[in-house]
């Protein structure tokens, strides 16, 4: 079968790659001129990378660590130590770390929280981990049905002291969702940590060693151009054209830059568009369809992302850090995690600002401004005194709709890969998986997308035999 594929972000090419994998022919197409949507990334006028945010990949990534796998591309995944790093905002300058030995799970877990006594109390350990004991007993099942509840309010409902939402879990919702824990669903965070304490390496940590479009995305589409698929790029999805029966007759294609758009035809289509796009294109004919309706539930949330290039090393650190900073969520010196930004005498601090939504409509001055000011407490012993540090540039990346904000509820809101339209799937990370709104979640919508469409073109064939159409 021939497939049209409406988007190359991860969700688009993974779904793409285990299509080509069963014998398809997938042909992808992009509006932007860049591969990867949340992960894209681009070169500026000194050829320095900048990336529209800061991606980690999780030991608890099965689907993401097999594609690496299949490509043959595991050595461009740099792990790092088994750890959890934090900044203590009451000694600027610090750090607290969980260290998690070398043992089965959750010992390993058990052990990192534990010996840690810089952040929580032996009480309030004892409280959290006995809070958990319903996560990790009654799984998954569990954990869909807690979102219902912010995370702040299942912590109360757990007994669990308030403190320890201040000092570990404002910081892990930011980096989880974007948003705090007033804001974010349990279900985000009890799938994170049931990953975390349930696999030996589920919270181990790895930075791709260059960026994403050429490290990662490109060897997906040499997959699959290599087995007779193919990717375009300035190609933007402009409409859906469907039959009287409402299944999908054609995807109009580009119009971009002046060209004009053309009909593409196929036996099934995909979108994997972010949720927010995709919502600009469904149909009159299919408006008033639960799936569809029920979309108006997911908006993506605002994130900026921040680059700085200094003139000296401000520290040695390789790793993720968590900043604990009002307007900070999660940095890196990538001149030190990441392969092809190694510089040994400079650091490029990539930053996530969030929460962003009292930002996304400020200057970029502004914003930097407010980063440097953190800093500062980050980092008193360079942006204080005499000899210190300097911003030699700067990058900031907006993007005002990224991956849907995961409130309580939204679970419900959350469409199936297989849609009422015979010939018309969906992928994204809003679908409905079990990685929620991350990067295993676009790669593993995709496969599940790739597996439905499979399904369909068995359906086809059946039916084309059985009506005896082939023999004709």
């Amino acid at each position: 079968m021939r497939i049209a594929i409406a988007g190359a972000g991860l969700a688009g090419l993974s779904c793409a790659k285990y299509l080509s994998d069963a014998g398809h022919t997938p042909v992808v197409f992009e509006s932007r001129d860049v591969l990867g949507g949340k992960i894209a990334a681009w070169k500026d006028a000194d050829g320095d990378w900048y990336e529209t945010g800061l991606h980690i990949f999780f030991g608890a990534y099965p689907n993401m660590l097999q594609l690496f796998n299949e490509l043959g591309i595991e050595d461009r995944l740099q792990w790092k130590s088994h750890s959890m790093i934090f900044n203590q905002p009451n000694e600027p300058g610090t750090y607290s770390r969980f260290d998690f030995p070398d043992l089965p799970a959750p010992i390993n877990g058990v052990a990192a929280i534990l010996s840690n006594n810089d952040m929580l109390t032996w009480p309030e350990k004892v409280a959290f981990g006995i809070g958990l004991i319903p996560a990790m007993l009654r799984g998954q099942k569990y954990v869909e049905e807690s979102d219902i509840y912010s995370w702040t309010d299942w912590l109360k409902q757990q007994n669990i002291p308030e403190r320890v939402n201040d000092e570990v879990f404002i910081a892990m919702s930011k980096a989880l969702n974007f948003i705090g824990p007033d804001e974010i669903s349990s279900t985000v965070l009890l799938t994170a940590l049931n990953r975390f304490l349930q696999e030996k390496n589920g919270s181990k940590m790895a930075f791709l060693d260059g960026a994403p479009p050429e490290r990662l995305c490109q060897p997906i589409v040499d997959n699959i151009r290599s087995k007779g698929g193919e990717v375009y790029l300035n190609s933007p999805l402009r409409k859906i054209n469907t039959n009287q029966d409402g299944t999908v007759k054609s995807f109009r294609i580009g119009g971009k830059n002046g060209t004009e758009s053309t009909e593409i035809k196929a036996d099934a289509y995909v979108s994997a568009l972010p949720v927010d796009l995709f919502k600009l294109m469904i149909p009159e004919q299919w408006q008033k369809m639960d799936i569809f309706e029920k979309l108006d539930g997911l908006k993506g949330v605002p994130v900026i992302n921040v680059h700085l290039w200094f003139d000296r090393k401000l520290t040695t650190i390789d790793h993720l850090l968590f900043s604990r900073s009002k307007l900070l969520s999660v940095y890196a010196d990538m001149s030190i995690t990441c392969k092809e930004y190694y510089d040994p005498n400079r650091s490029m601090l990539e930053l996530v600002f969030a929460p962003a939504k009292d930002w996304i409509n400020r200057s970029d001055k502004d914003i930097i401004d407010a980063t440097m000011q953190e800093l500062e407490k980050l980092f008193p012993n360079h942006f204080t005194g005499e000899n210190q540090a300097n911003l030699r540039k700067y990058k900031v990346v907006k993007t005002p709709l990224s991956v849907y904000k995961a409130v309580p509820g939204c679970q419900a809101f959350r469409p199936q890969q297989k849609t009422p339209i015979s010939n018309f799937f969906l992928a994204g990370d809003y679908t409905m998986q079990r990685y929620l709104a991350s990067m295993e979640g676009a790669v593993l919508s995709g496969k599940l997308c790739a597996k439905e469409v499979d399904n369909y073109s068995t359906y086809v064939d059946n039916t084309l035999h059985s009506s005896g159409e082939l023999q004709r």
